[in-house]
C-alpha cells in the first residue's frame, strides 16, 4: 500500500516552511494519466449496481458499473455513460489502499458531462470507512455538477453531526462551467477546508467543534472518480438522446501544506 501520510506531515513541516513570504511545498502524489491505461497500483475498479448492501449506491442511482466505460485515452481519465439494451453503465474508480494521505492541497484539472440526469464527481472518503461507516468516515466532494442545474459546481462536506446530510455545502454560478476543462481545487488543514475553482475561492468550511462529529477530517482519505447517472442527486429525468457522454480528468496532484497552515 503506498502511505502518503507520512510523506505528507513530513513534507509540511521540512519542505512546505514559509520563508520571507516564500513557502515550498512537496508534491506528495500525482497522476497525468498518460500511460496506455490505467495504473493499477493505484487505481481500484468499483463495479456493479451496489447491491446487496446498498442497491443504487445508497442514492437510488440508475448505471451499473463498469471497469469498460473507464478508459486512459489521450493523456486523459475518460469515463462514459450511455443507455445500452434499456441499461445505464457508467464507469468508478476509488484509490483505497492504495494512495491515501492526510491533509494538503488537492488540485483536479476537469471537464464535466453536462447531460441532464448524469452526476460526475471527484471525491474523497475516510479510509477507515469499512470499520466505522459512513458518515463516521467523513467525505469531502471536490467537483460534484448535475445536468440539470447548468452553470452550477457544488463543493460539500458530509459529518456525523450533520448526520451525513448535505448542509455544510456551496452551489456556486460558475460562466462557462461546461465549456473545456476547468482546475478545481481543495486546501485541507487540520482546522479547515476551503474550496476553489479556477483559483476563485467559492467556499471555506471551519467546525463549530474540532470532535470526530464535527471535524472527521484528521485521518487518511483516498479518492474517488465517477459519473452517476440519476439518483438523489442527478434527478429522475435523463436526457438518453445525449447519451453517451464523456467526463475526462487531466491529471491530479497533492502537495503538502505549508507549516504555517499545517499547525
Amino acid at each position: 500500500m503506498k502511505k502518503y501520510s507520512e510523506l505528507l506531515i513530513a513534507g509540511s513541516f521540512f519542505l512546505g516552511a514559509c520563508f520571507y513570504g516564500q513557502s515550498q511545498e512537496k508534491v506528495i502524489f500525482e497522476e497525468d494519466f498518460n500511460g496506455d491505461g490505467l495504473d493499477m497500483t493505484v487505481w481500484n475498479y468499483e463495479e456493479g449496481d451496489g447491491c446487496p448492501n446498498l442497491c443504487g449506491w445508497g442514492n437510488n442511482e440508475k448505471q451499473i458499473y463498469d471497469r469498460n466505460y473507464v478508459e486512459v485515452k489521450d493523456g486523459n481519465l475518460v469515463i462514459t455513460a450511455e443507455k445500452r439494451d434499456n441499461t445505464y453503465y457508467s464507469g468508478k474508480i476509488n484509490s483505497k489502499d492504495k494512495v491515501e494521505f492526510t491533509y494538503g492541497t488537492i488540485e483536479v484539472r476537469a471537464k464535466i458531462a453536462t447531460t441532464k440526469g448524469l452526476w460526475p464527481a471527484f471525491w474523497m472518503l475516510g479510509a477507515d470507512i469499512d470499520q466505522v461507516g459512513w458518515p463516521a468516515s467523513g467525505e469531502i466532494d471536490i467537483l460534484e455538477y448535475i445536468g440539470r442545474e447548468p452553470g452550477i459546481v457544488f463543493t460539500s462536506l458530509h459529518t456525523p453531526a450533520s448526520h451525513g446530510n448535505t448542509i455544510n455545502t456551496k452551489k456556486t454560478k460558475i460562466e462557462k462551467i461546461e465549456e473545456g476543462f476547468h482546475t478545481y481545487k481543495a486546501v485541507w488543514t487540520p482546522e479547515f477546508i476551503e474550496f476553489f475553482v479556477d483559483g476563485q475561492r467559492v467556499y471555506k468550511f471551519t467546525p463549530e467543534k474540532y470532535d470526530d462529529e464535527h471535524y472527521p477530517f484528521k485521518k487518511d482519505f483516498y479518492f474517488l472518480i465517477n459519473m452517476a447517472v440519476g439518483g438523489n442527486l442527478g434527478g429522475s429525468e435523463i436526457d438518453d438522446d445525449a447519451l453517451p457522454a464523456k467526463f475526462f480528468i487531466d491529471h491530479i496532484k497533492v502537495t503538502s501544506l505549508p507549516e504555517f497552515l499545517n499547525q
